[in-house]
């Protein structure tokens, strides 16, 4: 129905745009001068005018027949949805006392204040949140959880360090298990964030995520440089390392003892990039770009050839007015200056 009407808006414009070619050559001298003729863009003028008007029945047609939108904020598709994944080190080392612009926070206290100031700057509404928690060995505690006060319960009041034998942090292990649980998600709909002091990460094993991950944020807390001692050796956050870590993951590091995540790089590592933006429009939002940009056309178009259709000004050019000439008069002042 739609490509009928605009296809017969096509055809009447186009007759009546040819009949009014004819009834301007009559007269192409009186409109445009002694060329005769506009200038050459404006014969376009006579092709626009029909497929403006075309594409501007087809936009109306479309909108009238198509689905209305309805917007609900609780209402996602199972396509639209995210995934959050948090590897959390849980080691004896996050309870070290040397976080925070004060440095008076513990690494554990820090994590939680990033991952809410996280939450605050996605759109965390999207997303399904699924914790793993890592030191010696990793143990997924919540899986795609939509309750975001869960997922601060865990954070902050439950000890997940006494779900595990003591020994040495495997960060790698739970890195692994975050590629085992997210292996059959839609392609880049994850997003994985790794929040850890870095103490102890070995420089092999780095396990291979799935093409759902999308994005990856390695995100540090802890005293970079003045380190404490625990276990046997001083523990520090190890920046170089997680800065590796996060490249060969392909993500981000961004160091968090005293400043928030960026924005610019949260918005890089979040960006849902299943599909580009052209491949997500639809029928709607192209009917919807048509009537703008047809209704623009349109409206501008008799400006344009009014202003810039032909070189021809009709009219009479005003000159400046000229002086009288004064020669006369002194000649005739030296005439009778000589007659004396």
């Amino acid at each position: 129905m739609a490509l009928v009407a605009a296809g017969v808006t096509v055809l009447l414009l186009l007759v009546g745009e040819t009949l009014h070619w004819r009834r301007l050559r009559r007269h192409a001298r009186l409109f445009f001068g002694p060329e005769e003729a506009p200038r050459p863009w404006a014969r376009t003028a006579t092709l626009l005018r029909p497929l403006a008007a075309g594409g501007l029945a087809w936009g109306f047609v479309t909108l009238m027949q198509v689905q209305p939108v309805i917007h609900q904020s609780e209402a996602i598709a199972d396509e639209d949805w995210r995934h959050l994944v948090l590897v959390l080190d849980v080691s004896p080392s996050m309870m070290l006392r040397d976080a925070g612009p004060n440095g008076d926070q513990s690494r554990r206290e820090r994590a939680k204040d990033l991952v809410d100031s996280l939450f605050e700057r996605v759109p965390i509404g999207k997303f399904k949140i699924t914790v793993v928690a890592t030191f010696n060995g990793a143990k997924p505690v919540v899986e795609d959880t939509r309750d975001i006060e869960l997922v601060r319960h865990v954070m902050s009041a439950i000890e997940m360090r006494y779900a595990f034998k003591a020994g040495p942090t495997r960060l790698f292990d739970g890195i692994a298990e975050a590629a085992r649980i997210g292996k059959y998600w839609r392609a880049k709909s994850a997003l994985l964030v790794i929040v850890t002091d870095g103490d102890t990460v070995p420089a092999t094993g780095m396990p291979e995520l799935p093409p759902s991950f999308g994005g990856t944020l390695v995100v540090g807390v802890g005293d970079p440089i003045h380190g404490k001692f625990l276990a046997g050796h001083q523990s520090r956050q190890d920046t170089s390392t997680l800065r590796q870590v996060a490249i060969r993951l392909g993500g981000e590091f961004h160091d968090g003892n005293k400043r928030h995540v960026p924005s610019d790089i949260l918005a890089a590592a979040a960006a849902d990039s299943r599909k580009p933006l052209i491949e997500q429009l639809t029928l709607r939002e192209y009917a919807m770009i048509a009537v703008v940009g047809c209704s623009a056309l349109l409206a501008l178009l008799p400006l344009l050839l009014h202003y810039f259709g032909s070189a021809f000004q009709p009219g009479v050019p005003i000159s400046p007015p000229t002086r009288p000439s004064t020669r006369g008069h002194e000649n005739a002042l030296v005439a009778s200056a000589d007659g004396r």
